[in-house]
Parts: structure tokens; C-alpha cells; sequence
């Protein structure tokens, strides 16, 4: 069994002025030490790599070594899956929005949901209550 990480609870582990840190950052320090699959998109990456260096978002921004650094640290991990689109992506995105109409921010939270589909990931690790629309997925909240 196999579950995926979404951007916020990232963010949350590397923002230090956020109420959420020390939750986040001891849920991905537990997810590092275990055994088990877990899955992170490249569309993740992206965003947490824009976020977390972005100076009117971040009190205290990450500079683009030390985010790079954190996402290296998970790449070098034996127990990580990084994902990508792979052929059939399209229809993955339009079976996934034709359940959920998709429109301005939940079209990223959809992309990464599609994603999650076509790769058979079922469970989802976020603060992000939008994720509930999609069916199929298994939200867990970690910081709840």
C-alpha cells in the first residue's frame, strides 16, 4: 500500500512560523523512517519549490538551495516514488474532473488527484479540505 503527500504538509514542515510545523515536520520525519511506499508528483515539487522560496508568501522564505535540498533529501530516499503523466494522463484528468466540476485553484488539486489515479494511489496526506470532492480518494488530514 502506497499513499501521496501534498504540498501544503511540505510547506507546513519547512515553515517555521507556521502554527502547523512541528506537526508537519514530525508526520514527514515518521513518514522517512518507515518501510512503506509513499508518493509525491512532480507537480507537488513545482509547487512547493515556488511557495516555499516566495517572500510575500513565507515569512521567513527557503532560498532555492536549501527547498532544492529538501526535495533531495526525499529523491535519495529507497522508499519514495516521485510521479509523472504518463500516456492516457488526458483522460485520467477528464474522468477525474467529469466527477467534480473543476474550475480556477481546483484544477491543480485535480491534476494532482488524476495523477494520483492514474498511478493507483488512493491515499492522500493534506490539510487541504478540497480533496474530499474526489471520491476515489482516501483524505487523511495529519495535522487534524
Amino acid at each position: 500500500m502506497s499513499f501521496a503527500l501534498d504540498v501544503n504538509i511540505l510547506l507546513y514542515a519547512s515553515d517555521t512560523s507556521s502554527p502547523h510545523f512541528e506537526r508537519a515536520r514530525s508526520f514527514i520525519e515518521s513518514c522517512m523512517v518507515q518501510d512503506e511506499v509513499f508518493t509525491v508528483g512532480w507537480s507537488t515539487v513545482m509547487g512547493y519549490l515556488r511557495v516555499a522560496t516566495h517572500p510575500a508568501i513565507f515569512d521567513r522564505p527557503l532560498s532555492p538551495d536549501e527547498a532544492m535540498a529538501n526535495i533531495e533529501m526525499l529523491l535519495n530516499l529507497p522508499q519514495v516514488r516521485f510521479l509523472s503523466e504518463e500516456e492516457g494522463f488526458w483522460n485520467a484528468y477528464r474522468t477525474t474532473t467529469a466527477e467534480v466540476p473543476t474550475r480556477g485553484n481546483l484544477v491543480v488539486d485535480a491534476h494532482l488527484a488524476a495523477l494520483l489515479r492514474q498511478h493507483g494511489v488512493k491515499t492522500l496526506y493534506t490539510h487541504d479540505r478540497d480533496f474530499l470532492k474526489f471520491s476515489f480518494l482516501d483524505v487523511r488530514d495529519p495535522l487534524s
